[in-house]
C-alpha cells in the first residue's frame, strides 16, 4: 500500500485484521480532533458576547461541517495533516514572542534578563524549525 504506509505496516503485521484496526484507530483520532478543535474554536469566540447554548451547538456543527468540506474538497488526509502541522509551527513561535513581548511591557512582571533571552532563543529555533519544514 505505498499510498498509505503506516496503513501497509498494519496490514503486513496482522493482515486484514490489522488494516482495518488501523482504520478504526485512525478514524477515532480524526474525529476526536474535528469535536475538540471545535469545541476549543467556538469557546473562544464565545468569549466575545453571550451566546445561548443552542447557538453554541449550532456553531459547533457549522464548524464540523466546514472541516468536513475542506476535507472532502482536498481529499488528501495526510497532506491535509503536514499542512496544518506547518501552520501550528509557524503559530507557536508567534504567540511566544507575543508573550515575551507583552511580559516584557508589564512593569509588575519581572522576567530575568537570561530567561528572555533563552525565550527569543526558543522563538528563533522553532521559526527556524518551520521554515525549514515548509521549504523541503
Amino acid at each position: 500500500h505505498p499510498a498509505n504506509p503506516p496503513a501497509s505496516v498494519f496490514q503486513n503485521a496482522a493482515g486484514e485484521i490489522g488494516q482495518r484496526l488501523f482504520g478504526i484507530v485512525m478514524w477515532c483520532a480524526a474525529i476526536t480532533s474535528v469535536i475538540g478543535a471545535a469545541y476549543t474554536s467556538i469557546s473562544f469566540l464565545k468569549t466575545f458576547g453571550t451566546w445561548t447554548e443552542w447557538r453554541t451547538r449550532l456553531a459547533i456543527v457549522i464548524f464540523i461541517a466546514f472541516s468536513t468540506t475542506v476535507f472532502l474538497i482536498i481529499g488528501r488526509p495526510v497532506a491535509v495533516l503536514v499542512w496544518a502541522g506547518t501552520i501550528n509551527g509557524f503559530i507557536l513561535p508567534f504567540g511566544l514572542g507575543l508573550m515575551l513581548i507583552a511580559a516584557r511591557r508589564r512593569p509588575d512582571i519581572a522576567i530575568p534578563t537570561w530567561l528572555q533571552a533563552a525565550g527569543w532563543l526558543v522563538v528563533l529555533i522553532m521559526a527556524a524549525f518551520s521554515f525549514t519544514a515548509l521549504l523541503a
